[in-house]
């Protein structure tokens, strides 16, 4: 590709059409470049270098699409080339196609089958050329996306353990993908044929939790009209995930131990013996190290899952990763929501690459989504993401950003603090505090207004202050009026 956005040529005798696909295509996000016939389409070609994709008529004076085609198909193979054909000529255009033409569209043509075949044919040409966007589904294992070294680690470790009984504690953020990694050692284990079951301890009220874990036999408490078996038991020669494990209540922590250590346990009112082959896999987003010396987590417990540690890196540590994960979204999406969007562009991507993720990989799939639904074009550009991504990505610095002096200074009255990053990002804050305080000020605290002044919408003005802290600091001295 040769820019931000994809490129295509349009060939076409008739002015008219002409205009008309290039208004279509430029309202969508492709540069259009035209050409009046084959000649001149194949001169512009050997000048500019390749496009994303050729649209031509196949019947022109001189060289008409069908010579085109073959002069494209020798010197720039990589090229698709959509033939635009009369009802009168389709068996032509079917005879394009079996030369070696990517598609067809009859006239009269509708916006949206110009769009769909423009855009497939430019993720095919995306997907030969050597400069394109990684496939998602090419560096994608047990569903978990990525080709960082991170992931790499990831899928090491995984390979590794997966078919042993060794207990794993796999610990991270929400929404780094905890469960994925759960999942994927239970399917890549010998016991992949036999039950995965995932209970979310944090669910769980806490007086049902050992009923819920172990089971209950009729009568064991109000309610308890038939017996049930448990989860340990449900889970008998396969996998037990224990989702949110640091929220199991103190009292039950023992109780746990004694069931991992033993395969062993009784049911709620019981005192028959039941004993299991269970494969325990636990995850947890909390601080286990900082709850066993608060003394709200066992730290015999702790030392029983685990054997084997698996710690997620946040989305914000793995940045390279998200050009992959957004088109394994953008790919998704499509599907579901009958949409033909063709990916995000790179201004797009370095700005999601600049944004922290506190909500990691279920946030970044949320914005995508959101994105795709509200996106009139086939590429999803920097200024189409959410404003909180937008302002979020401003607080931060690029990779290899060389400090201005002023961050220099900045980092100088922190007295030589060592997190660089966080003190540019103080200062940065600072700066927009101080910009929307003014705004407030000027706009005697009406928030509408304030946000046209700053060039932010109303909402995306709100969340940063909320970001900020400002809406109760700011509306001691200037009210909203609206």
């Amino acid at each position: 590709m040769t820019g931000a956005e994809p490129t295509v040529l349009v060939v076409d005798d008739e002015r008219n059409i002409r205009r008309v696909l290039r208004a279509m295509l430029k309202r969508a996000g492709y540069e259009v470049t035209t050409a009046a016939d084959g000649n001149e389409a194949l001169n512009i070609v050997e000048e500019d270098g390749p496009f994303d994709v050729v649209i031509t008529d196949l019947k022109m004076p001189g060289m008409d699409g069908m010579d085109l085609l073959r002069a494209l198909s020798d010197r720039f193979s990589e090229i698709p080339v959509v033939m635009i054909t009369a009802h009168g000529s389709v068996g032509s255009a079917v005879e394009a196609v079996k030369l070696g033409a990517f598609d067809y569209i009859e006239k009269p043509f509708e916006r949206d089958q110009i769009l769909q075949v423009a855009n497939k044919a430019v993720r095919t040409a995306e997907a030969s050329q050597t400069h394109a966007r990684p496939s998602a589904a090419a560096s994608a294992r047990f569903g978990i996306v990525g080709s960082s070294a991170a992931i790499d680690d990831l899928y090491a470790v995984i390979d590794r353990v997966a078919d042993t009984p060794s207990t794993i504690l796999i610990s991270g953020e929400s929404g780094t993908g905890k469960e994925l990694v759960a999942k994927a050692l239970h399917v890549e284990s010998s016991r992949k044929d036999k039950p995965f079951i995932r209970v979310n301890c944090a669910a769980i009220p806490h007086d049902l939790i050992e009923s819920e874990l172990f089971g209950h036999e009729k009568g064991a408490f109000t309610g308890a009209v038939n017996s049930k078996p448990g989860r340990f038991e449900l889970a008998h020669e396969g996998t037990l995930l224990l989702d949110e494990v640091g929220d199991i209540p103190f009292h039950m922590q023992a109780k746990l131990l004694r069931a991992i250590q033993e395969s062993e346990f009784e049911r709620v009112g019981g005192i028959r013996t039941i004993k299991v082959n269970v494969r325990i896999i636990a995850a947890t987003n909390r601080d286990l190290h900082r709850d066993i010396e608060e003394g709200r987590f066992r730290e015999d417990l702790f030392y029983r899952l685990n054997v084997v540690p698996i710690a997620m890196t946040p989305l914000r540590e793995r940045s390279d990763d998200i050009a992959l994960l957004v088109q394994h979204f953008v790919e998704r999406f499509n599907e579901r929501l009958n949409r033909s969007i063709a990916g995000f562009t790179p201004d797009a991507i370095e700005l999601m690459k600049r944004y922290r993720w506190p909500g990691n990989i279920r946030e970044l799939e949320n914005v995508v989504e959101r994105t795709m639904l509200f996106c009139d074009g086939v590429w999803v550009h920097a200024n189409n993401l959410p404003d909180e991504i937008r302002l979020g990505a401003e607080d931060s610095q690029p990779p290899d950003h060389d400090l201005t002096s002023e961050e220099a200074d900045a980092v100088a009255q922190t007295g030589g603090a060592t997190d660089l990053k966080q003190a540019v990002r103080s200062e940065a804050q600072k700066v927009a505090r101080r910009m929307i305080t003014q705004a407030l000020q000027q706009t005697g605290g009406n928030i509408t207004q304030a946000a046209k002044v700053l060039g932010l919408s109303r909402k995306g003005l709100q969340v940063k202050m909320k970001e900020l802290r400002l809406r109760q600091d700011s509306s001691q001295d200037t009210p909203e009026t609206e």
